[in-house]
């Protein structure tokens, strides 16, 4: 492999002279075990099992993506214990696209993504760091490439997660940046596929458009999973989780009257699916607040502060009419 065009300070010792003797291999993860010859031996050692279950408890819904998601963990795994029989063979390509709509998990999934790496031994310390484009492209000539080498310096050893991926390419803009950016990801995303997954993350119409301006991304990314929106009742399920983690709960009525909350939500513009919904629980305790704090002489007690109820729903301005 030739030598990269752009080297990330601090990330990589300075590349071996000809003919000398390769570098030890870097060890596997938190608990890797040379002599394991069963999938449940490398699972027991890693611990990666409990964060496939922690997936499937946290996030409600997404079958098909918690599904890819123990594919990956799988192929991960089969890999260590081909490596314990010297059956060594190149690190997979695991740079993913994860698609969908705002809300839908895709940050959520990333974490877990990292840990189950770092777990199984394909990165280093299994960190994500979060990145948009502000964060990659420069204002000026000079500024892209420091700036988006600080970021991959940082991410290395981990995961790199790249939100609305899409606005790195501008070609309405000849004067724009991001081209210098992409350039340098694809460069890292090839020769260090082995320190660093990176994700990209969007609309699914906008990164199809992305890709098919640089087809030198999309043959890098290994895996795209689609992030589909939640259903209603999905959605009331993910409500409960939200206030059982705050310790609170829905009174007689105020669970049916957020399901109409949601019906009426989902068919308005806008809607970003759990974030929404946890925007609508916030707005239910801000009005459960100020009904409590207009009956200033009255002794509350755990169920008063825990509970919301109806007129703490229905006072949303979605239940209101057109014309009011």
């Amino acid at each position: 492999m030739s030598r990269p065009d752009y080297v990330i300070p601090g990330s990589r010792a300075a590349p071996a002279p000809p003919g000398s003797a390769p570098a030890p291999a870097q060890a596997g993860g938190p608990g890797a075990d040379s002599g394991a010859r069963t999938v449940n031996q490398v699972l027991a050692g890693s611990q990666a099992s409990a964060v496939l279950d922690e997936l499937d408890r946290e996030l409600v819904g997404l079958v098909p993506v918690k599904r890819r998601i123990r594919d990956i963990a799988a192929l991960l795994v089969v890999d260590r214990l081909r490596a314990n029989l010297g059956l060594a063979a190149g690190a997979p390509s695991l740079h993913m696209c994860f698609t969908g709509n705002p809300g839908t998990g895709k940050t959520t999934v990333a974490l877990r993504m990292a840990e189950i790496l770092h777990r199984l031994g394909y990165v280093r310390k299994g960190h994500m760091v979060a990145v948009t484009r502000d964060d990659l492209v420069g204002q000026y000539i000079g500024h892209t490439a420091p700036k988006t080498r600080e970021v991959l310096k940082k991410a290395m050893g981990g995961v790199l997660f790249i939100d609305e991926a899409y606005y790195l390419y501008r070609p309405e803009n000849e004067r724009d940046y991001g081209q210098e950016a992409i350039e340098i990801l694809l460069q890292v995303m090839e020769n260090r596929r082995d320190d660093l997954v990176v994700i990209l993350a969007g609309y699914a119409d906008r990164m199809e458009t992305f890709f098919r301006s640089n087809p030198g991304m999309r043959s890098r990314i290994a895996h795209h999973l689609d992030f589909p929106d939640y259903s209603a009742d999905e959605l009331a399920r993910i409500a409960r989780r939200m206030l059982d983690e705050q310790h609170y709960r829905f009174g007689d009525g105020a669970a049916e009257a957020f399901a109409d909350y949601l019906a009426r939500r989902i068919a308005q513009p806008h809607f970003a699916n759990a974030r929404s919904v946890r925007n609508a629980l916030d707005r239910a305790r801000l009005r459960q607040a100020s009904r409590l704090f207009g009956e200033p002489d009255r002794a509350l007690g755990r169920d008063d502060l825990t509970t919301l109820l109806p007129a703490d729903i229905l006072a949303s301005r979605v239940f209101r009419r057109p014309d009011c």
